[in-house]
């Protein structure tokens, strides 16, 4: 355990520079205290580690030091093979380089780990994009990654969800795959947000350089503009809804918020199997053409305002078919 904590942390320091005990600790899940006693170990084993003092301080590698530790566990190994989506690569271009990669990685391995990593390829195949849904590749996708890559400006014309178009000026931090939809986290306006780039409707790469938020938290922004975008969409309120057997069976259709609220929210079944759901909706309309697709399988109980637009689009259909 200790040993391979130790790895990490001299990994740690050769691939992001200078780091502070804290920043260690926090990336290795252990104490500070920890840290210390660790560092005193790869010093005395004779990896050159030193530390700045002061608020600008931390812990560092002699400029040229480099391990030559390059084993990897079967595991590790296998995991690599696992990440690797080849469509993801293909849209941004590196299908062939992916493949070379993992080529090489396996020329590289011994024998059990080249075994363990074929094996996998056998017998395991990931195919991310739901049922039904095609992945994206949208057709400015490689002028968006390539500005990401050089930091580079853009000018886009971006259509918004309720299809009006605008101009925007931004400056990509990096590039998101969600589910089946690409997305570019930019700044523009003074303030970072996520772009649909499906949506990018024309793009330019404008000349020079921005300087990219020292940093700056891919990941963490993404989660935190996920939440903040989920919050935003269910302000609708809830609404109350019987739900039969077969609407049920077919309820993920509504994605997983509605999951969670069939899960988590849904009483004891009656003598017909039917339920009562505490379901938030994005609006009104959202929810009569949500529900509406469960036909008589659904009932909305309340707001009185939703069930009456259910019943009138109920009759309308009626009128339509009859």
């Amino acid at each position: 355990m200790r040993a391979s904590r130790l790895l990490s942390t001299l990994l740690l320091l050769q691939t992001r520079g200078r780091l502070t005990a804290q920043q260690i600790a926090d990336e290795l899940e252990v104490s500070v205290r920890t840290v210390y006693r660790d560092i005193e170990a790869l010093s005395a084993s004779g990896v050159p580690v030193y530390a700045d003092r002061g608020p600008a301080g931390g812990y560092q590698l002699v400029d040229g030091y480099r391990t030559t530790l390059t084993g990897l566990t079967t595991d590790e190994a296998a995991a690599l093979f696992l990440a690797g989506s080849g469509a993801t690569a293909g849209h941004l271009g590196l299908g062939p380089t992916l493949e070379a990669a993992q080529l090489k990685l396996l020329a590289a391995m011994p024998l059990e780990q080249r075994t363990t990593a074929a094996r996998i390829q056998e017998r395991v195949h990931v195919d991310a994009p739901g049922w039904f849904r095609d992945p994206e590749a949208p057709p400015h996708l490689d002028a968006v990654a390539g500005a990401v890559w050089d930091q580079r400006p853009l000018r886009v014309t971006y259509r918004k969800w309720d299809r009006t178009r605008v101009e925007r000026t931004i400056e990509p931090f990096g590039l998101v795959l969600k589910g089946t939809a690409w997305y570019v986290v930019a700044r523009g306006r003074e303030r970072v947000n996520a772009y649909r780039i499906s949506r990018i409707d024309a793009v330019d790469v404008l000349d020079g350089c921005f300087e990219r938020p020292a940093g700056f938290d891919l990941r963490g922004y993404w989660t935190e503009w996920s939440d903040r975008l989920q919050r935003t969409l269910y302000r609708g309120g809830d609404a109350t809804v019987l739900v039969g057997p077969r609407a049920a069976s077919m309820w993920w259709m509504l994605g997983p918020v509605a999951e969670r609220a069939l899960r988590d929210t849904a009483g004891p079944p009656d003598a017909d199997g039917w339920v009562r759901v505490v379901l938030p909706i994005e609006s009104f309309e959202h929810a009569r053409v949500d529900l509406g697709r469960f036909g008589p399988d659904v009932e909305v109980l309340e707001p009185a305002e939703l069930r009456d637009l259910m019943r009138r689009s109920a009759e309308e259909t009626l009128r339509r078919y009859a």
